[in-house]
């Protein structure tokens, strides 16, 4: 750093970030940290001050304007969508009259997927410190409580574990591809008893009235995405209450990312009643929305994991993440996964409370993966 100047910006808008700059520091293709797809949550308003998500991302320039490093970031005002829980904190901070929100967030909204959060060069710790530093100051200054990065990927994780932050754990199940040639060989690595339960769950939905369709961004219509968020918007009316995504925010990463999206589209006669997407990256594909305007007897694990499991398989993807918990995912072939998170908190009354929680919570999260693992279905 040394060696030259730079210039840091906090954006309030990805749109003034240059897409190819940004996207040049994105390891693996990575869908969600993409420059496309955080324009789109911005330009559909699925992330605005009526979600309690306002952008402030952190860029660092050289003197010639070209992007170093930069940090997806959010100005948060409440917890929905964030996928790491942190109601004990805030209700702590009320309790002792003490302000929890805002908050700044460096993560996807709405995307419990790890990847990138520090946007740099290989091997540029000192363009990552800088903008963990950035982000420090930012909150300290606007009084913020801190600081919470949410699902990093491995190797930045175990950087900001030097940095003098908390660590929190959970657990999600990944689905690995072991070089499998066919779903066949995948299932002949399971017992007798969990291999027969998918083949009839499988044989279940083939002899069903539905016929499913596979495609990308490129394969699927305006009407396909239309249909989406109509399933997309029905499950969350009815399980978790507000939908944040629209159907102008699906048709826009139709168009923008396409190679990265894979989308399975259930009909019945001429009527299309169900659908499940997916996003993929160079090696990991991950599952992340399904509805049904239908019932279908197990359609649901047939579009959002048997046919991600097959989708790795032929186009050589190594992993499957298919979201947020799940312990039913077991039973298909998914087995339990440590996910982490980094937090700092600019002014800590509790320093020692905060400790304890995050020392129990990780001895509960690793008793819980070893009664996950004694479950899974693998000979």
């Amino acid at each position: 750093m040394a060696c030259y100047s730079v210039k840091i910006k906090i954006h309030p808008h990805i749109s003034e970030i240059p897409e190819a700059q940004w996207n040049a520091l994105i390891k693996d293709d990575h869908p969600f940290t993409k420059h496309a797809f955080l324009k789109a949550l911005e330009e559909h308003n699925c992330v605005s001050a009526s979600f309690g998500w306002l952008p402030r991302h952190i860029a660092i320039y050289d003197e010639d304007d070209q992007l170093l490093g930069a940090m997806p970031l959010y100005e948060k005002y409440n917890s929905y969508g964030e996928f790491v829980f942190d109601h004990a904190w805030a209700d702590a901070w009320q309790r002792s009259g003490m302000e929890y929100f805002p908050k700044l967030v460096s993560a996807t909204p709405y995307t419990p997927a790890t990847g990138q959060r520090l946007l740099t060069q290989e091997g540029q710790e000192e363009i990552a410190a800088l903008l963990l530093a950035t982000a420090q100051q930012f909150a300290h200054e606007r009084k913020m409580s801190g600081i919470h990065i949410l699902f990093p990927d491995a190797k930045e994780q175990d950087w900001l574990e030097t940095q003098n932050l908390f660590t929190r754990h959970d657990c999600q199940f990944h689905w690995h591809n072991h070089n499998y040639q066919s779903f066949e060989e995948f299932l002949e690595q399971l017992t007798a008893k969990k291999r027969k339960n998918i083949r009839q769950e499988r044989k279940r939905v083939a002899s069903s009235s539905a016929k499913l369709r596979l495609l990308d961004g490129h394969s699927a219509t305006d009407k396909d995405w239309e249909d989406f968020a109509v399933f997309y918007t029905r499950t969350f009316e009815e399980k978790w209450g507000t939908p944040t995504l629209n159907e102008g925010f699906f048709k826009q990463i139709g168009q923008t990312m396409p190679d990265n999206i894979f989308l399975v589209m259930a009909d019945v006669e001429e009527e299309c009643i169900a659908g499940s997407l997916m996003f993929r990256s160079e090696h990991t594909l991950y599952g992340r929305h399904w509805g049904a305007i239908e019932h279908i007897d197990k359609l649901h694990f047939e579009a959002c994991y048997y046919q991600g499991i097959e989708y790795c398989i032929k186009h050589g993807l190594q992993c499957f993440e298919p979201g947020a918990q799940g312990e039913h995912k077991i039973a298909r072939g998914f087995v339990p996964t440590l996910t982490r998170s980094s937090h700092w908190l600019t002014e800590n009354p509790f320093q020692q409370s905060i400790e304890n929680y995050v020392r129990h919570e990780q001895e509960a999260i690793a008793e819980y993966m070893q009664s996950c693992q004694e479950k899974i279905p693998y000979k």
